[in-house]
């Protein structure tokens, strides 16, 4: 996702409704991924680095990637507590386990290969490895797929990451736990309290988090 204005990019999730939804996000994101703390982690496709402090914030120690410059001298900009690098999804600048965790939350929704992409996800992390997606079967996607940031977009299923994941060949070396968040993704009254009372579990979420842990992590 190149050529966005990074400061606008930012500031969505600065409005009430922009902000709802990453905390949505990244509560089930931190659920199914269960970092200790003090853990490193790779946020690949790191954008204005909104997640990547959040982890930080969190107690990890993070680094953001992205290939788009511009958005990586602004996320710079907003903090000193996360190393950023440029770097591509599909070939990654890192060594094979290099860190703890990976993460690509909405970025391999704008990589044509994502089962590449993944491979190199697990490549790099040691323990395991969470993607947040956008979910085809949903609300989200009826009212707002082609539309404004999630044009050119690619929808998902856990059927899909299935196949990413076997095309990888870690099916019988990996564990995928899998997640749903923003049933209703107006985040009006309603919406949150549905939020509040749908498990994870329930399908029909807008955000597909798949957490995939490597067996043999100690």
């Amino acid at each position: 996702m190149t050529g966005v204005d990074p400061a606008a990019y930012e500031a969505w999730y600065h409005t009430p409704r922009g902000r709802w939804i990453a905390e949505c996000e990244f509560a089930l994101l931190q659920r199914l991924l269960r970092p200790a703390a003090g853990a490193s982690l790779l946020d690949v496709g790191c954008g204005s680095g909104h997640f990547s402090r959040r982890y930080a914030a969190a107690g990890l120690r993070v680094t953001g990637l992205d290939r788009d410059t511009a958005l990586l001298a602004y996320a710079r900009s907003r903090d000193d507590q996360v190393t950023y690098l440029h770097g591509d999804a599909l070939a990654l600048p890192c060594a094979d386990g290099a860190c703890d965790h990976c993460a690509a939350i909405t970025s391999l929704c704008f990589i044509s290969e994502p089962a590449r992409a993944l491979a190199e996800l697990l490549r790099v992390a040691r323990r395991s490895v969470v993607l947040g997606l956008l979910h085809r079967h949903s609300l989200l996607y009826r009212q707002k797929c082609g539309q404004g940031g999630y044009r050119g977009a690619r929808w998902d299923t856990v059927t899909d990451v299935r196949r990413w994941l076997a095309a990888t060949g870690h099916t019988s070396t990996t564990t995928l736990r899998a997640g749903h968040a923003l049933w209703l993704p107006s985040g009006n009254t309603v919406a949150r309290l549905t939020e509040r009372l749908l498990p994870a579990a329930c399908p029909g979420g807008g955000f597909l988090a798949i957490a995939l842990h490597h067996k043999t992590a100690a």
